[in-house]
């Protein structure tokens, strides 16, 4: 109880608001406010996803009971996405394990697991279509496309690079979305 009145009075002042403008553009009394951020009482249901809406967070954001902050364990899933170097869809199969194991257990595994994963499926199927097309075209003797194998090759450096950066980035602290979120297919 104690950290969602305290992460709830940290956002509300990082967003520049008072008790008072949190109170009124979440509609929610303001003795309410008060008695939350004074660790009285915990926001529930309704009320929580109110002021979560005016404050642009996720309650699972404030609701973080049991997890652990774990800034190794981070570091080591970004780079689980190496072992496509050596396992076919490794990049997808080893950091899904690992995220459906303790997405629940570790803080900003859940939405940074969610972040990685819709990257990896996009990049393999980006990846085997280049590939692929370069392929058949050589086959069939349709010219040269030498463009779809540099292609393959950008896509294949970028994702040996990215994680590699990522886990840096993720072992000093920086847990948010790192990769680039095109298309959301896990949430």
């Amino acid at each position: 109880m104690n950290e969602i009145g305290k992460k709830i009075r940290e956002i509300r002042k990082k967003r520049g608001l008072s008790q008072e403008e949190l109170a009124e553009s979440a509609k929610v009394n303001l003795r309410t406010i008060q008695r939350i951020e004074n660790n009285e009482s915990e926001p529930r249901g309704r009320t929580l996803n109110l002021i979560c809406e005016v404050l642009a967070i996720n309650a699972e954001e404030l609701l973080d009971y049991g997890k652990e902050p774990d800034k190794g364990y981070l570091t080591i899933f970004h780079l689980t996405v190496l072992t496509f170097l050596a396992i076919p869809v490794g990049n997808l199969i080893i950091p899904l394990i690992m995220w459906m194991n303790k997405k629940d257990k570790i803080v900003g595994l859940k939405k940074a697991g969610a972040n990685l994963l819709n990257y990896q499926i996009i990049w393999s199927i980006l990846a085997f279509t280049s590939i692929s097309a370069f392929a058949f075209l050589k086959i069939m003797h349709y010219g040269h496309y030498p463009i779809l194998l540099y292609l393959f090759i950008a896509l294949y450096a970028l994702n040996v690079i990215l994680p590699v950066v990522f886990a840096i980035k993720t072992s000093k602290g920086k847990t948010q979305n790192l990769y680039p979120n095109i298309i959301k297919l896990i949430k």
